[in-house]
């Protein structure tokens, strides 16, 4: 499990096929500072495996499933990316509970600067809609972000915003966001949950008649 707060900037420094996935190795001091293998470190959002680490990095591999939901399809050497190592017992929640498992890619539309702060609005699928609310929690790219504003459930081309602080677009990748970008999506656990349990009749309908007198 993670937080959403990210930890490092990191470095793809390889890419190579494996089977019908990649194999990439990151530059990331900070991360493997504890990192053994098998632990798990988000990379811009994705959980992945560390299977091998050297002094200043680690390798981990990425499989066809997880290529075809997020913006690592198109990863490449000194793509930049966020690093978050997986939470420790006892830790403190200082943004939401992330697994690392993305649910789709959105795409940012526009980005408005502000004095202290820049909106960025995305575009996303329209079955992400209704698991993305108003002052609620999504994480992009593996940060956790309150959403700011959110389209109409009518509208035919959903949208999220979100207001990042200074502190945020130094911390993390975003500051080079811009029309057109990908970016990587896990909408709230416990939405996702609710969509599920709403999509099963209720225990009373659910429940078989009896016959017969007692």
């Amino acid at each position: 499990m993670f937080t959403g707060l990210v930890e490092e900037i990191g470095r793809v420094t390889a890419v190579e096929p494996s089977g019908d996935g990649i194999r990439v190795t990151i530059h990331a001091p900070q991360s493997v500072a504890d990192a053994a293998h098998g632990d798990s470190i988000a990379v811009s959002g994705v959980c992945l495996t560390v299977v091998a680490r050297d002094g200043d990095g680690f390798t981990a591999d990425v499989m066809r499933q997880t290529l075809d939901m997020s913006t690592l399809a198109d990863v490449s050497v000194d793509r930049l990316v966020n690093l978050e190592r997986a939470t420790a017992a006892g830790g403190r929640l200082g943004g939401h509970i992330v697994q690392g498992h993305i649910d789709g890619t959105g795409t940012v539309v526009e980005v408005r600067p502000g004095d202290q702060w820049r909106v960025i609005r995305v575009a996303i699928p329209r079955h992400l809609a209704p698991l993305i609310v108003d002052k609620g929690s999504i994480a992009m790219e593996g940060v956790s972000l309150t959403v700011s504003a959110v389209s109409e459930p009518a509208d035919p081309e959903p949208w999220f915003e979100v207001s990042l602080i200074p502190e945020t677009l130094e911390a993390t990748t975003f500051d080079s966001l811009q029309p057109g970008s990908p970016v990587n999506l896990e909408t709230d656990i416990l939405a996702r949950h609710v969509q599920r349990l709403l999509a099963f009749p209720s225990a009373a309908e659910a429940a078989p008649t009896e016959g017969g007198s007692r």
